[in-house]
């Protein structure tokens, strides 16, 4: 399988396999926009995560076109769940903390998170926010620091902007050098990512 593929893109896919951060997800609650969801799942792509968690109990998903997602979805796993509660119960079963983006006052900020341990982020539809589900069951919730007259982002940007921020911290310590994998699994994605 691998022999058909060039000695570059094998080490491309290798380089990217060993920096994706496995330690961190995003959990995706009724974004009914598909251009939404795309450049999520790209920046998703950029900043090495692997899984991406959907949460569609009100919405339902919308249909992605391979030009929006620019092939993103098919190097970010999907994982849907019809109810928050199963979502954040399989979360927690494998050590993530749920941070959930909620405008409220009791909100922390997002620098005040410590993103390089075992983190989930969640974001919410375009209208209404996460959910008061969502939002109350999570470990945290926080919000982007702004100063102008409107105080929401667009949800693909307010991502990127979290997600970016978690990329900072876990740079500075260092988290992108070594793989969270170890070497047998580590083996198995790369012969599954050159077989696509």
């Amino acid at each position: 399988m691998r022999n058909n593929k060039t000695e570059k893109r094998i080490e491309k896919i290798t380089r990217v396999i060993k920096s994706r951060q496995h330690s961190l997800t995003v959990v995706l609650e009724n974004i009914h926009d598909p251009h939404n969801v795309s450049a999520i799942f790209r920046t998703c792509d950029a900043v090495g995560i692997p899984k991406v968690n959907l949460i569609y109990n009100f919405e339902t998903f919308p249909k992605i076109g391979k030009k929006s997602s620019a092939s993103a979805f098919k190097w970010v796993e999907k994982e849907k769940f019809k109810t928050v509660d199963k979502c954040y119960s399989e979360l927690r079963n494998n050590g993530f903390k749920i941070y959930a983006s909620s405008l409220t006052e009791h909100s922390k900020k997002l620098y005040e998170l410590d993103l390089t341990k075992k983190a989930a982020i969640v974001v919410g539809n375009e209208h209404r926010g996460v959910s008061e589900e969502a939002a109350k069951y999570a470990d945290d919730v926080f919000l982007i620091p702004q100063f102008g007259m409107v105080q929401s982002l667009n949800v693909s940007v307010a991502a990127a902007v979290i997600l970016y921020e978690a990329m900072r911290q876990r740079l500075n310590k260092g988290m992108y050098k070594k793989s969270e994998l170890d070497n047998a699994a580590l083996e198995k994605i790369i012969d599954e990512w050159c077989a696509k």
